[in-house]
């Protein structure tokens, strides 16, 4: 039989995840990470957070409603609007919750950036939190884990391991129970916080519980009771005492369980914790059916019910709902069974329906959003434009007004002055009727004479504009060509210098082989010839002094091969006698055989590696060397993987090994690691290395290769032989 508490134990990061939030708010003040001397927070916003913590919860749910509908910036606004989604969400109103986590998320505009995104975690907490509780795992798991990368770009300890401990949460619902173990146990390190070391001895113990590792499970409840008793802990004693309950109920000691789960439940409806008070109903529940007192049970059952579809849980419904299929198959009543099935099956189809159309809801709200700022914008636009066009309005009425005045007063002084010279009025308007006509043919002859003037400009403005828009383009032009033109030169010149590079690099390793080889065959031809010489005319004395004559032939010998070992030596070491890969396999495979390392080794193109220069393939070899070399003396590894790859004229040396490993940015170079920039760099290469503790080591090197210059052929005789047969004779 299940164990309902099995399915609901989750529950109790929600309480311990809220407490911490307001004591991280309260002690160093709303999201206040840096004590920055130039960012104060707003007195009233540290009070209300103070009032949550010292339990005045409602009143600091009234206050906070009153503060939104005040003037405040946008940092305390977005504080007001957290401090309410907790509020909301320890009292399992999802929806609420959520609504104003989103608020605080709009108005989260501080230009502090570490203040911003600690906000940011705390809300990605509260919504991992809230969709949990609705029972939708994977949209938990996706805010935990935006909090925790959020945590970790400023160094939020707490906030990382809250989003650690609510990530083994999700891991703990989705049945990955070795995962959840290794999360809560990491989170065990972290001393700061009791409330994260409780909630974490409570889910191990569970987790072993559903193990059946009983012993365990109970050394860990008790634990998280001896840490509840020291900080009065009324959530943590409640979730404790469910988790014993279902240790004596897996262990078929019903009565003490069901006084575990009663107790529980007294504590959970006294401290208005919902959603622990439907989890302790429905392990009470369970016990029952254990029990085979159906009736009993349904009773339970169906008040967890009434208070999952009160609250939205949608998650406590469907797994009601189950129960209640199983108790109605017992008590042979399929009918209902039937019912209680399809209403789960209902609530499974709703939440996945949820969790498909969720982003397309919230591209709809942002949308909508943006509609209605752009309309917000535009009927400020068009208010401001009211605004102003009444206040002139005003102005010109009372101006109006004025000018009414002032005609009236000038009426009554007119009216008395035509009275007193009525003719002499007409004379004088017959007068400024003809001065009114000649000002008319003065003004539209002046207006004649600008629009001309006009004209004409605006006719040679044209012109110009087009020519100097034409000489800005020919500028421009000029200038893009110079700027290209000086690249060339530039790269012709790196490319010039490289060639004299590579020529005097060339130039020195030639005149170092041809000098080695002169030596060495001076050694051969005069010194190796005289000794041969020598030996054949010893060879030819008196018998009777056979004893001399065989010392002398021994010193001889030894001396020739003395003179013959320094010449093969002074000779440049070249793989004309064997390919060159061949020469490399079977010296790995000597490596192998001594160090106990197991070599891998893959070439590519085989042929074409075989035909590089033969000064290219001694600084390979050498630069292999090396890298093995330090592997055995420091890595401590079992295998080594070598890759040689060489493709369009690029040489590439792939260097692996599974030993210790190193941190790459504090490595202090050696002569080993100089002497291997060294001989990189020699052959215009580059490398790069890959370190991590615990992960091995890869070396990538790579350079170009010229051309390819098939191997010389040696002429001459051999002069091994040319030796021995002088030897012979």
């Amino acid at each position: 039989m299940a164990i309902w508490s099995e399915r609901f134990y989750l529950i109790f990061i929600v309480f311990f995840s809220f407490s911490l939030q307001a004591q991280i708010e309260s002690k160093k003040k709303p999201l206040d990470v840096k004590k920055s001397s130039t960012i104060k927070q707003n007195p009233k916003i540290t009070n209300l957070y103070d009032a949550y913590n010292k339990g005045e919860e409602k009143k600091a749910y009234k206050k906070a409603h009153e503060l939104l509908k005040s003037k405040l910036d946008n940092r305390s606004i977005a504080n007001t609007d957290l401090l309410l989604a907790y509020y909301f969400n320890k009292r399992a109103v999802i929806d609420s919750s959520i609504y104003y986590t989103n608020q605080a998320f709009k108005y989260n505009t501080s230009t502090n950036d570490s203040l911003k995104s600690r906000l940011f975690s705390l809300g990605y907490n509260l919504l991992a939190i809230n969709y949990n509780k609705r029972g939708l795992f994977n949209e938990s798991k996706k805010w935990h884990l935006k909090g925790i990368e959020a945590s970790q770009k400023y160094n939020e300890k707490n906030l990382f391991y809250i989003h650690m401990h609510g990530l083994a949460q999700t891991y703990t619902e989705l049945g990955d129970y070795q995962n959840a173990l290794k999360l809560f146990k990491e989170c065990l390190e972290f001393k700061d916080d009791s409330e994260i070391i409780l909630g974490s001895y409570i889910n191990i113990a569970d987790i072993y519980s559903r193990l059946k590792d009983y012993d365990n499970a109970n050394i860990y409840y008790k634990k998280g009771k001896v840490l509840c008793e020291k900080t009065d802990n009324f959530q943590g004693k409640s979730i404790i005492l469910l988790g014993l309950g279902e240790n004596y109920q897996l262990q078929n000691n019903y009565h003490e369980a069901l006084k575990m789960f009663q107790e529980a439940l007294a504590i959970a409806d006294e401290n208005e914790l919902n959603q622990l008070a439907i989890i302790s109903r429905s392990t009470i529940g369970d016990c029952y059916v254990s029990q085979k007192k159906y009736n009993e049970a349904k009773l339970i059952f169906s008040e967890a019910l009434q208070k999952s579809i009160h609250f939205g849980l949608l998650q406590n419904q469907i797994d009601i709902y189950d129960e209640l299929r199983k108790i109605e198959i017992e008590m042979n009543n399929y009918k209902n069974a039937y019912s209680f099935f399809e209403k789960s099956t209902h609530l499974k189809d709703s939440i996945s329906k949820m969790e498909r159309t969720k982003e397309i809801n919230e591209l709809e709200i942002k949308y909508k959003t943006a509609q209605k700022q752009k309309e917000i914008k535009s009927l400020k636009f068009e208010n401001e434009a009211k605004r102003l066009t009444l206040a002139s309005q005003e102005e010109a009425i009372k101006n109006m007004i004025l000018k009414d005045e002032i005609s009236k007063k000038n009426n009554e002084n007119t009216i008395l002055a035509y009275q007193n010279s009525s003719n002499k009025k007409r004379n004088e308007i017959s007068l400024l009727k003809k001065d009114q006509q000649l000002k008319d043919l003065e003004i539209n002859q002046q207006k004649n004479l600008k629009s001309f003037t006009i004209n004409a400009f605006f006719i040679l403005l044209i012109p110009i504009v087009a020519l100097l828009f034409q000489f800005y383009k020919r500028f421009k032009v000029q200038q893009l060509l110079n700027i290209k033109q000086s690249e060339i030169s530039s790269q012709k010149m790196n490319s010039i210098l490289k060639d004299q590079e590579l020529e005097l690099i060339k130039a020195s390793i030639s005149a170092q082989d041809k000098e080695r080889q002169r030596i060495s065959q001076e050694l051969h031809d005069s010194i190796g010839g005289n000794l041969a010489a020598i030996k054949l005319q010893v060879n030819h004395l008196n018998p009777s002094n056979f004893s001399n004559i065989k010392k002398i032939s021994n010193q001889l010998d030894e001396t020739y091969q003395q003179v013959r070992n320094l010449s093969h030596t002074l000779l440049p070491k070249k793989f004309s006698q064997n390919k060159f890969l061949e020469v490399l396999e079977s010296y790995l495979n000597n490596i192998s055989e001594a160090s106990k390392i197991q070599i891998s080794y893959i070439p590519y193109p085989k042929k074409e590696i075989n035909e590089l220069d033969e000064n290219i393939q001694i600084e390979i070899f050498k630069i292999i060397q090396e890298l093995l070399t330090n592997t055995i003396k420091h890595a401590q590894a079992s295998k080594i993987e070598i890759q040689l790859n060489y493709i369009e004229n690029i040489f590439n040396l792939l260097f692996e090994d599974n030993g210790i490993g190193f941190e790459s940015e504090n490595i202090l170079k050696g002569i080993g690691l100089i002497n291997l920039e060294n001989r990189i760099s020699k052959l215009n290469g580059s490398f790069s290395i890959d370190s991590k503790p615990k992960r091995g080591t890869i070396f990538n090197i790579e350079f170009p290769v010229l051309q390819l210059m098939p191997k010389p052929q040696i002429n001459g005789l051999n002069l091994k032989n040319q030796l021995d047969e002088l030897k012979s004779n």
